[in-house]
């Protein structure tokens, strides 16, 4: 009979426990949202800026080069982030901060991309408090890809001239 009434006081405590888990797990993985999209961010952008560091080694002076179409397939690549706050700050325009930097003829080529992210509440918060967002309250994501215009072994091997090259395979 002592072994029935002590189930009966048993009976609410997963429900008493439930009650403080559950609170604290939403916690958790809020905390790792931020990061996990941070991340993702982070991802599609340094893959847009080197696309682009390719499309600009190949910019010539005959060809149709135009900065404008450049950025455009960049933005392009940049379509995959959605314009959802948390993920890039779209507002009325589109706050993509793109730099393209150098041709076929630098030695190297740079593109730059910056994005401006608003962290979730929690975060946010911390992030004000350390000092790492700007005066919109919002978080700043920065890459910058840099990529030679010709490989290193072109370089080693007479430069531009293919005449060199095949004399190091005679």
């Amino acid at each position: 009979m002592q072994g029935i009434t002590w189930a009966r006081n048993k009976k609410g405590q997963t429900t008493v426990e439930a009650a403080y888990l559950i609170p604290v797990l939403l916690l958790l993985i809020l905390l790792l949202l931020q990061p996990m999209i941070l991340l993702y961010n982070r991802m599609v952008m340094e893959n847009a800026a080197a696309e682009g560091c390719r499309l600009l080694v190949t910019a010539t002076a005959q060809g149709a080069y135009s900065q404008a179409k450049h950025e455009g397939y960049i933005q392009r690549r940049l379509a995959a982030i959605p314009p959802v706050d948390i993920f890039h700050v779209h507002g009325s325009s589109c706050s993509w901060e793109i730099v393209l930097e150098g041709n076929e003829y630098s030695s190297e080529v740079s593109v730059s991309i910056v994005n401006q992210v608003r962290p979730l509440p929690l975060v946010g918060w911390g992030a004000n408090l350390l000092g790492l967002t700007n005066e919109n309250n919002n978080y700043v994501q920065e890459v910058v890809v840099t990529m030679p215009t010709q490989p290193s072994w072109v370089e080693t091997n007479g430069g531009n001239d293919p005449t060199g090259w095949v004399q190091n395979y005679e």
